[in-house]
């Protein structure tokens, strides 16, 4: 069994470790692809951690047969094209307490906007639950729009450690939202 099997065995196992591996390994071939056809480096950033997310979501539909970089570029493919598709309406930003969000650019109804508030809050208030460290990458990313690369410098960390919490910080809120 090759290397790259192996790591992938050891995921579905649970082992962190193989998934940093993974990522590591991979990381710069996503990138690359998604960059030749964003020309932003946050979007592109973006794209790939949610193409490592999908991807170690659906690891155990992973053939071994196959090439482990083109099932993920193929994945990444599909990430691009949802990207393309939200990116084709229009949204707004607002500013609340020094926190940006953005909502779709229409007339909202009070309905509309009692719901929004709603999932702000539980949005929020998930956010809030997450351990700090989560929770920090969380809000450099989203709120402050920084980079992954400025993210890592202002926590004195390496840039791999900065994209792995940020893909289980997302992930993690994703579950809670989820409940």
């Amino acid at each position: 069994m090759d290397i790259i099997n192996q790591k992938i065995k050891e995921a579905l196992e649970g082992r962190q470790s193989a998934y940093k591996y993974l990522l590591n390994t991979y990381w710069d071939d996503v990138y690359r692809f998604q960059k030749s056809r964003i020309n932003n480096q946050n979007d592109a950033e973006d794209i790939t951690i949610q193409t490592f997310a999908k991807a170690f979501d659906n690891l155990k539909q992973y053939n071994p047969k196959y090439d482990f970089k083109n099932w993920l570029i193929m994945m990444s493919k599909q990430v691009y094209i949802d990207y393309q598709r939200k990116k084709k309406h229009n949204f707004i930003s607002i500013k609340e307490n020094n926190e940006v969000f953005q909502l779709p650019d229409k007339e909202l109804t009070a309905e509309d906007k009692m719901i929004l508030a709603q999932k702000l809050m539980q949005l929020k208030q998930a956010i809030n639950q997450l351990k700090p460290h989560y929770k920090e990458v969380i809000e450099l990313r989203f709120f402050h729009d920084l980079s992954y690369k400025e993210i890592a410098e202002q926590l004195g960390e390496p840039l791999n450690n900065v994209k792995v919490k940020l893909m289980r910080a997302r992930k993690l809120l994703t579950d809670r939202l989820k409940k």
